[in-house]
């Protein structure tokens, strides 16, 4: 009798060193609890130091050990074919004078940045002539202008990364995280390609 087992892998795993990977900690099933009982606990892969820190899981790899248990499994893969699998390593301390200097050079660039900008624009005439239409007055520092301006810089910055320090203001992603997101699934597809070929060589 043809029993059938539904598949569905996780796109991204993480584990530490030397773990062995289960068909439970990479994918979700659907199947009998019998089967499901046996298919959930084997094991995969075991990772080994020479792999860094990426590992491709192959949905390949999955049916070749379901059909070692038992031939008479049909697998049915819903969604992706592959998984990754990122090793985490044990993270080093920084260093609180490199993150210090890292602190100074990205305040001070975005300073400098936002300095050059509005010395570009003529920010400054630009202030200087709204408020001699508004009063009919010439000043040289129009602060009436240039205070709430400078206000709501910061505070436009605020709302377009959608964040305050770690405290997110709602739900929405701000485009900064779904530029990341994109970059991230570039990299993913990447990775696989890479894997795949790397593995392909390896056979030959």
């Amino acid at each position: 009798m043809e029993k059938t087992v539904y598949i569905r892998l996780r796109h991204r795993v993480f584990v530490q060193p030397n773990d062995k990977i289960l068909v439970k900690d990479i994918a979700q099933i659907i199947a009998e609890e019998s089967i499901y009982n046996q298919i959930k606990e084997i094991v995969l892969y075991q990772v080994k130091p020479e792999d860094r820190n990426i590992v491709i899981i192959d949905i390949m790899q999955i049916v070749e050990k379901i059909k070692e248990l038992d031939p008479a499994i049909e697998v049915q893969l819903i969604g992706q074919s592959q998984t990754i699998i990122e090793v985490v390593f044990k993270k080093r301390k920084v260093s609180p004078v490199l993150f210090l200097l890292i602190w100074f050079l990205l305040f001070f660039g975005s300073m400098l940045t936002i300095m050059n900008f509005h010395e570009d624009v003529s920010m400054q005439d630009a202030h200087q002539r709204l408020y001699k239409i508004i009063t009919g007055e010439n000043v040289e520092k129009p602060l009436l202008f240039q205070i709430p301006y400078s206000l709501g810089l910061g505070l436009g910055m605020i709302i377009f990364f959608n964040h305050v320090f770690k405290k997110r203001l709602n739900e929405e992603p701000s485009p900064l995280e779904v530029e990341m997101f994109n970059y991230q699934q570039d990299l993913d597809r990447y990775v696989v390609m890479h894997e795949n070929k790397e593995r392909m060589s390896k056979k030959k």
